[in-house]
């Protein structure tokens, strides 16, 4: 079995080292998390929730700690603070509506009967966590499971190996006991394995459209529930009644922020024809005001991506796009510190269509095409012309309008005015490649929970 090795993105050196499990003792870990987990739902629900706030405001301590080594780990400029907003957010909303959202659904309760519908705890969750969020997007999951009385097996990404070591030390050190929240170190043979064991009662993925398929087969004829958020290419369509500036600011934001290294960041954007040479322009300007360099530097906003090959793919889509009679309209020599590796400048193209993979496969990297449209008809074919279906981003002066237009959307989530945002009391959840079930809102709670009915009768 070979250790796993973090690369940092930050100066190519290995940041850490860890050994997976070797499959026996993993398999001690899921006994071990089921035989805690009955105890731990038999805690009653406020404790569970006390508890559960307790390890993030823990993890808030290690604020300092965490923001450093993320920048060491996959890159992001230390001036953006890391995911404490996002990750304290999310958490207060989970445990503000969990009392009402798992209590039982009363039927009836009379001399004769008493029916109702519970919500029960699936057992041991299991989450594959990724590299681009690994705080936020684990905290979708870790939070309502623990709070609805699962155990939770965390497996973190090699590319930041240290998040789930600093999750398990906050929720520990509040008095989560050890076996209900553990992080593991696992290879693919042993996650796979350990799946097919029917060792957790639901899987929660984020990851690769290839990652997803292989959980999926791994989960074959087990009936493991799955939750799997996979690839996106979210559009933005800038409509002729749009606040220009705005759209500007908000969508180059969701391009380029973290790299463009974001599950809903915007990789394509469609602009009515009477705004888009002013879009244009103004978006040249705004991705040109950034500055590419050491996530330590305090005027780094654009840091190396996560690592080098990442840059590849990205950088192989636009030399594709160029090629095929794509315009770019970004100068790498105003992003000196581009080294042809994990450090990559930012690109708009222009004169760009539907045959290149630059506008139609995920980039996750800080590229952007954009497309002029004559009509809502045009912009909805080309928004919908893809594999993936997590967020669009709709700008318009109407509710009703992005309402209507967001209903022929293919997508998970609709924006208006707004992009790249995950609001706790809605659903994150997406459709097509993008993958199946969803985070956040009361249906979070459903995911890591099952129906159970209470059909009493007295004789």
């Amino acid at each position: 079995m070979k250790p796993i090795e973090l690369i940092s993105p930050v100066d190519g050196r290995v940041y850490a080292t860890r050994m997976p499990l070797e499959r026996a003792v993993a398999e001690a870990a899921v006994a071990r998390a089921k035989a805690a987990q009955k105890t731990w739902a038999a805690r009653p629900l406020a404790e569970r929730i006390a508890l559960v706030q307790a390890g993030v405001a823990r993890l808030n301590e290690m604020k300092d700690v965490v923001v450093e080594e993320l920048a060491w780990q996959m890159g992001r400029p230390t001036r953006f603070g890391g995911e404490f907003g996002g990750v304290n957010a999310r958490t207060e909303y989970m445990a503000g509506i969990a009392a009402e959202t798992l209590a039982p659904k009363m039927v009836e309760d009379s001399d004769t009967f008493r029916r109702y519908l519970a919500r029960e705890a699936l057992g041991v969750v299991f989450i594959v966590a990724p590299w681009n969020y690994p705080y936020l997007t684990t905290i979708n999951t870790l939070v309502p499971a623990l709070i609805a009385g699962n155990a939770v097996m965390l497996k973190a990404s090699s590319q930041t190996l240290l998040v789930g070591e600093r999750l398990a030390e906050a929720f520990h050190a509040a008095g989560v006991p050890a076996d209900v929240f553990q992080n593991v170190v696992l290879d693919h043979a042993t996650t796979e394995a350990l799946i097919g064991a029917r060792a957790f009662g639901f899987v929660n993925f984020t990851g690769s459209v290839g990652g997803g398929v292989a959980m999926e087969k791994a989960a074959a004829g087990t009936f493991t529930p799955l939750g799997l958020e996979l690839g996106g290419k979210d559009p933005g369509y800038v409509r002729h009644d749009a606040n220009l500036d705005a759209a500007v600011d908000t969508l180059m934001d969701g391009a380029m922020f973290n790299s463009g290294q974001c599950c809903c960041g915007i990789e394509r954007i469609y602009v009515h024809e009477s705004l888009y040479d002013a879009f244009v322009e103004k978006s040249v300007a705004w991705v040109n005001a950034l500055k590419l360099g050491n996530p330590f530097d305090a005027a780094t906003t654009l840091g190396p991506m996560a690592n080098k090959r990442f840059a590849a793919v990205v950088r192989a889509q636009v030399a594709e796009a160029i090629a095929a009679g794509a315009k770019p309209l970004i100068d790498p020599a105003n992003f000196p510190a581009d080294d042809g590796g994990a450090y990559l400048a930012p690109q708009i193209l222009v004169n760009v269509d539907h045959s290149m993979r630059v506008m139609t496969e995920e980039s996750f990297g800080p590229v952007v095409g954009i497309m002029k449209v004559k009509d809502d008809e045009e912009a909805i074919r080309l928004m919908n012309d893809s594999p993936y279906g997590l967020t669009a981003s709709i700008w318009t002066g109407d509710y009703d309008t992005a309402a209507e237009i967001g209903a022929r959307i293919e997508t998970g989530t609709v924006f208006m005015n707004r992009a790249d945002y995950l609001d706790p009391a809605l659903c994150w959840t997406g459709c097509k490649d993008t993958g199946r079930g969803g985070s956040l809102s009361y249906l979070g709670f459903h995911s890591v929970t099952r129906p159970k009915s209470y059909h009493l009768k007295k004789v």
